[in-house]
C-alpha cells in the first residue's frame, strides 16, 4: 500500500497553551466540555522515551487514544489511516511536536500510529486512552494489533 500525505479523518490535533507565572507552569491536558464524551479517558498514563527511540507503529480496534505531547523533547509523530471505508483513507500525516510546540492528539481505531524521540533529551508523553489497557481487572485481550516488526510493513517511519 501506498500512501499520501493528508489530513485523517477522525484525527484531532490540538495545540495545548501553558500558563506561567512565578511558580511555574500549568498546562490543561483535556477537559470533558471540550472533548467529545466517545474520547473521555477511562486510565491515563505518563511514559518515558529515549532520544532515537521509537514507539510504534501499531493500531488499537476499539480504543481511542488521546496523547499529549508537552516536552522536554521533540517528537515526530506518524499517522496513517488504515480504515477502508473511511474517506481518508491511506493518508499519512507526519508532525514534530513537543517542546515549543506542545500538542494533544486524538486517535481513533484504526488509525495506525507510531512516534520517535528526534530530540536529544528523555520526553515525556501522556495518553488518556478511553478504554481499560486488557479491560476490567486486566482480564481481556491488548487491543492492538502491533507493526513493528512485519517484514515489508507500509508503516514506515522515514
Amino acid at each position: 500500500m501506498t500512501f499520501r500525505d493528508g489530513p485523517i479523518d477522525g484525527v484531532i490535533w490540538k495545540p495545548l497553551k501553558f500558563f506561567n507565572d512565578h511558580r511555574g507552569w500549568l498546562c490543561e491536558y483535556f477537559r470533558h466540555d471540550e472533548l467529545d464524551p466517545a474520547h473521555h479517558p477511562v486510565m491515563a498514563y505518563m511514559s518515558q522515551t529515549k532520544p532515537g527511540v521509537a514507539r510504534g507503529p501499531h493500531e488499537h480496534i476499539d480504543q481511542t487514544d488521546y496523547f499529549c505531547f508537552i516536552g522536554p523533547s521533540q517528537f515526530k509523530v506518524f499517522l496513517w489511516d488504515a480504515r477502508p471505508a473511511s474517506p481518508t483513507y491511506g493518508h499519512r500525516d507526519i508532525k514534530t511536536v513537543g517542546d515549543g510546540d506542545p500538542f494533544a492528539l486524538v486517535i481513533p481505531p484504526g488509525v495506525v500510529h507510531a512516534y520517535k524521540n528526534v530530540g536529544d533529551t528523555d520526553g515525556l508523553v501522556f495518553n488518556g486512552a478511553n478504554r481499560l489497557y486488557k479491560g476490567w481487572k486486566r482480564q481481556d485481550p491488548i487491543d492492538e494489533i502491533r507493526h513493528e516488526d512485519v517484514k515489508d510493513s507500509p508503516y514506515v517511519m522515514e
